[in-house]
């Protein structure tokens, strides 16, 4: 089993509906973005999957938040763009990206802060 991970980042405005604190109001976050990908064998190169695939796969996600309102973002109408609820997002957007027979997402780990995150594992 081999676990293959890279790092990425966006910028984007939001705001927690409902949340009763400063989160409420409208603010940015530069946030920190880790994708593991688990795969149960290597290819005939030597590898689990191309650290290039996975960061295709996650820029296009990313790219699709990068520098918006996430309340505007279709996926966030219904559900608040907390932290949880972006790393489900990017999970699900990245797995349909790269599943395969041989390697899925395992992980995605999204941080609002060097000190505060969450990890996202699936179903």
């Amino acid at each position: 089993m081999f676990d293959i991970f890279i790092k990425s980042h966006f910028s984007a405005g939001h705001h927690l509906r409902d949340y009763p604190g400063n989160c409420e109001r409208p603010h940015g976050h530069n946030w920190k973005v880790e994708v593991t990908v688990r795969a149960t064998e290597l290819d005939s190169l030597g590898m689990g999957i191309d650290f290039r695939t996975v960061k295709e796969a996650v820029n296009k996600v990313l790219n699709s938040l990068d520098h918006h309102n996430l309340n505007e973002h279709p996926d966030f109408q219904a559900v608040n763009p907390s932290s949880e609820n972006i790393a489900v997002f990017i999970f699900n957007e990245v797995q349909q990206e790269i599943a395969s027979d041989r390697c899925n997402v395992h992980a995605v780990t999204v941080c609002e802060t060097d000190n505060s995150g969450v990890t996202y594992f699936g179903p």
